[in-house]
């Protein structure tokens, strides 16, 4: 049997269920603010759209989208800086044998959408 099968099932429930935990404590900790970083003083506004936990549950990539796109560049290394806050912050709510190392990247999926919208807009049906 090969290995490479267990990469395509996808995440177990196990992730899922602890890549959701964190989606809401990671936005509740935004929601609440007390950040020093200026360009994070309006972190109300960056929705948390999804994490993904590794298998082992060590590492979360936060996927991550401003109101409109606006200030990712200066959001986002912001958001990287202050990773200690959400990891402390999980530690303190979560009940689990490692803190998980959390990551913020851009959510490309709206952009992504946005540009399968436009080409769709730009295909002309034939008139009947």
């Amino acid at each position: 049997m090969s290995s490479h099968h267990t990469h395509n099932k996808g995440p177990s429930q196990r992730q899922l269920r602890v890549g959701e935990q964190l989606r809401h404590i990671i936005a509740e900790t935004m929601n609440r603010g007390h950040f020093h970083r200026e360009a994070l003083l309006d972190a109300g506004r960056v929705s948390v759209t999804e994490v993904r936990v590794t298998p082992d549950l060590k590492q979360a990539k936060v996927y991550v989208m401003s109101l409109g796109g606006v200030d990712m560049d200066t959001i986002l290394p912001a958001l990287n800086e202050e990773a200690h806050v959400f990891q402390k912050e999980i530690n303190r709510q979560l009940d689990m044998k490692f803190t998980p190392k959390v990551r913020f990247v851009r959510d490309e999926s709206f952009d992504e959408a946005q540009r399968i919208d436009d080409l769709l807009r730009t295909v002309h049906l034939p008139e009947e």
